[in-house]
């Protein structure tokens, strides 16, 4: 079980999975433009209905979404390492849009160039991830460098600049077509989850700074290169951990609350048992 979650009775136990799993799917799709709403957004991983008026693909990015968290809770609990074969099923539920088209697969590297516009001042500047030939020895370095951050004995600290620093690392390099985002807001977590403490998750309302951190640092460190750092320092990476720690409130809060719901219905319970 994960740690954060020990203690706790199990109706309360699942009650704050799911709370969980509401917000990081809301925030991690709506940043990508869902529309849903966290009621909505609740509603259909809940209920497995549809929302009149909202977009098919809305309600299958949300469920997908649900069903990656499922996968990453799993990846924590077993004992053998994280592979690019794990990355490729995160990224079929993930990428729920089944494109039939050869240079935009789904479980598996990228084909073609990827790119974005970026502003960097007053300038707009188009800013091009890694070239598709360099993305298998990126991501093996990747990967490897996922896997040493889960073996570490984090403390809270430690577990903000480890999310940090494998989400950055992975939009430079941008493996997939699409859907790179969710991506690195779920693989990231790996790291913190093992560690004992709940996930990280980016609000829809800091959105813009959230984009605002990562372009800035993407533009100053270029795009990456094989054999050079995945992760090169620059004055622009602490104000993301900076960002990162701010956004982990909301679930540390969560879980704070439910402990408290714990620890009350403990206390009633030996007053009862006191009085019988």
């Amino acid at each position: 079980m994960l740690k954060f979650l020990q203690g706790l009775d199990e109706d309360i136990r699942k009650a704050l999975i799911a709370q969980l799993r509401n917000l990081w799917t809301h925030g991690s799709t709506a940043i990508e433009g869902n529309t849903l709403t966290l009621g909505e957004t609740a509603f259909v991983i809940e209920e497995g209905l549809t929302v009149s008026g909202k977009p098919l693909k809305d309600h299958q990015e949300v469920v997908g979404h649900a069903r990656a968290i499922d996968l990453i809770y799993g990846m924590v609990e077993r004992p053998t390492e994280i592979s690019s074969e794990d990355l490729f099923n995160l990224h079929k539920a993930v990428q729920t849009q089944w494109i039939i088209d050869a240079y935009k697969p789904l479980g598996d590297w990228k084909k073609e160039p990827n790119g974005t516009y970026m502003m960097d001042g007053d300038r707009q500047v188009f800013y091009e991830y890694a070239a598709p030939g360099d993305v298998p020895v990126l991501m093996e370095t990747w990967i490897a460098f996922l896997n040493r951050k889960m073996k570490e004995t984090l403390m809270r600290e430690e577990a903000v600049f480890a999310y940090a620093d494998i989400h950055l690392s992975f939009v430079r390099i941008h493996p997939f077509f699409d859907g790179n985002g969710r991506m690195a807001r779920l693989v990231a977590n790996l790291p913190v989850l093992k560690a004992g403490f709940p996930p990280i998750m980016i609000p829809k309302e800091k959105r813009r700074a959230y984009l605002l951190c990562l372009s800035r640092y993407e533009l100053a460190v270029g795009s990456p290169i094989p054999m050079a750092d995945l992760l090169p320092q620059h004055e622009y990476l602490n104000p993301f951990r900076s960002f990162c720690r701010t956004a982990w409130k909301d679930s540390i809060a969560l879980v704070d609350k439910a402990h408290k719901k714990q620890m009350e219905r403990k206390y009633t319970r030996s007053i009862h048992e006191k009085t019988a």
